[in-house]
């Protein structure tokens, strides 16, 4: 199998995982209807979405054309930068609040590309944030402190 079918391959398996994965945990909530939809409704549907994605995924590299050859070099500044700005997100929205959490994990998501400089990854982050705020914050009420209990 190519490069891009066996990429194709391990892509569609982690998506349907990824998919399954969160499917599960939305039924732990109230589906409701689609009228009045639960807690669980939205998630077990895109859940739903990203297992078919998956599946659509892994059917183009299975179906893909035979060659040997290596999957290729994982990228794990990426993958650690990336994880670790979720981690670093669910630890410290509650203890920093929405601005320092959301600035951190913008700015740990964007040093994850080695096409952005320490100071591009700031603007970046420093973007976001701003937008964050001023859409989740400000615009839908989203009820968490923009600076928390730690700061005080």
């Amino acid at each position: 199998m190519d490069r891009a079918g066996i990429k194709d391959i391990l892509s569609g398996l982690l998506f349907v995982g990824f998919g399954a994965a969160f499917g599960y945990a939305a039924t732990g909530y109230p589906l409701g209807t689609a009228f009045r939809m639960g807690p669980g409704y939205f998630p077990l549907l895109l859940a739903g979405a990203l297992a078919v994605l998956g599946v659509a995924i892994l059917i183009k590299g299975v179906t893909a054309a035979a060659a040997d050859s290596p999957v290729g070099v994982v990228p794990w500044r990426g993958a650690l930068f990336l994880l670790g700005a979720l981690v670093y997100f669910g630890a410290t929205v509650r203890g920093l609040g929405l601005v320092l959490a959301l600035f951190g994990t913008a700015l740990l998501s964007a040093l994850a590309s080695r096409h952005n400089a320490p100071l591009a990854a700031v603007a970046i982050a420093a973007a976001l944030t701003v937008a964050c705020v001023a859409v989740f914050h400000y615009g839908l009420g989203v009820t968490v402190p923009l600076f928390g209990p730690w700061l005080r």
